[in-house]
């Protein structure tokens, strides 16, 4: 069971990773709404593995049977391995060459709410609380918390989906009739 944990969470991690690091860098680009979208996306399909993970250990290790909990238990291993990788890469990601995204994001989000209509009243409230939020994400262990939310309830509906899906109880053996076979 192990391997195959092993095997798949580090798939999914590096490629959440690498999608992470092909992306992130260009969000003010890209615009954050659209860049949300692009994130959501790539998260759905590393996670793809989980689904390839359990039916890999049914078919592998199982002989072909598993029930909704080991199902579960394999996924959510896979989910956390993945969402490790993920927060690791943002964490190397904010913390050297993109330090400036609170301050990208804080203007992208007070332009937005100017653009509503909003009062100014409201955009000083806005911005006072984005102040206060890249305080907080400054502290590594806030930022890394934050950051493993993103993913893993994707990873969570995902793993109960697949162990949902893939699930096949063992079969029974018919007991032996007690009359005897005619030929």
């Amino acid at each position: 069971m192990k391997k195959t944990i092993l095997v798949f969470g580090l798939i999914s991690g590096a490629l959440s990773s690498l999608m992470m690091v092909l992306t992130v860098p260009f969000l003010d680009k890209i615009g954050f709404d659209k860049g949300e979208y692009i994130g959501y996306t790539a998260i759905v399909l590393s996670f793809l593995l989980v689904f390839f993970g359990i039916r890999s250990y049914r078919d592998n290790i199982g002989n072909g049977q598993i029930t909704f909990t080991k199902g579960f238990a394999v996924g959510i291993a896979i989910t956390l391995i993945s969402c490790v990788f993920y927060v690791v890469t943002w964490e190397a990601l904010y913390f050297t060459v993109l330090h400036d995204f609170m301050d990208k994001y804080s203007a992208y989000m007070i332009e937005k709410l100017k653009a509503s209509g909003a009062s100014a009243a409201a955009v000083q409230t806005q911005l006072q609380q984005l102040k206060k939020y890249k305080e907080m994400y400054e502290n590594p262990l806030f930022n890394a918390a934050v950051t493993f939310i993103e993913p893993f309830p994707v990873g969570l509906v995902i793993t109960l989906i697949s162990a949902a899906i893939l699930r096949r109880k063992p079969q029974t053996q018919p007991a032996p009739s007690p009359l005897p076979a005619s030929h």
